[in-house]
């Protein structure tokens, strides 16, 4: 199951639709485009902590301390969604506005959606993937979940990132299905780097 599927069975698609005022279709298609970079991202930021543990500790303490699966939680509560938490996400791993500019440019292409509905979009989807991976390791509520040595799913995820995301014996690397190769391996050639590097060197080139 890859990110999308995720999100989609969680009910975030729907919940950032109604948000949006747009279709499940349309939400999906935006978070289709959106979702290669927003997971290079998290990827660039796990990487500047270090490839080993340490730089997976470091990505889910960041996420705890924006709040952690309560993230994801208030995407799909009642409640009206904070975006702000959503742009301190996107702070976090892009680095700067002018790169979420270029995300939503490129989706837009992609997508064929309004980039100002894509700029809209990407701190929603920013808090529902961020939220989701935080809940994988565990790291609810506000608490920092570094000491938690990024276990689990999301361990699985950045470890198969990190070392290659190539897959061995079908399966994906960093785990089984719910590992993080098959969250990120959007074309299904078993190495979803190639797609994302490839994204986030078009955008930060």
């Amino acid at each position: 199951m890859n990110m999308l599927d995720a999100l989609r069975q969680s009910g975030g698609l729907s919940a950032m639709a109604d948000q949006l005022g747009i279709s499940e279709a349309q939400a999906a298609n935006g978070a289709e485009s959106l979702l290669p970079a927003i997971l290079g991202g998290f990827r660039k930021r796990c990487q500047a902590g270090g490839a080993g543990s340490g730089g997976i500790g470091d990505l889910v303490g960041m996420l705890g301390s924006l709040g952690g699966s309560g993230l994801m939680e208030n995407v799909l509560g009642p409640q009206p969604t904070d975006v702000s938490r959503g742009n301190d996400v996107l702070g976090q791993i892009f680095g700067s506005k002018d790169v979420s500019r270029q995300v939503a440019g490129h989706a837009s292409q992609q997508s064929g959606l309004d980039p100002a509905l894509l700029k809209k979009m990407l701190p929603i989807l920013a808090m529902l993937v961020g939220g989701y991976l935080s809940s994988q390791a565990g790291g609810g509520g506000t608490r920092p979940a570094a000491g938690r040595g990024g276990g689990g799913i999301l361990g699985n995820i950045l470890g198969g990132m990190l070392g290659g995301g190539r897959r061995s014996g079908g399966a994906a690397a960093g785990g089984g299905p719910g590992g993080i190769g098959a969250m990120l391996d959007f074309d299904g050639d078993g190495n979803p780097l190639d797609d994302i590097i490839g994204m986030a060197g078009k955008l930060r080139g």
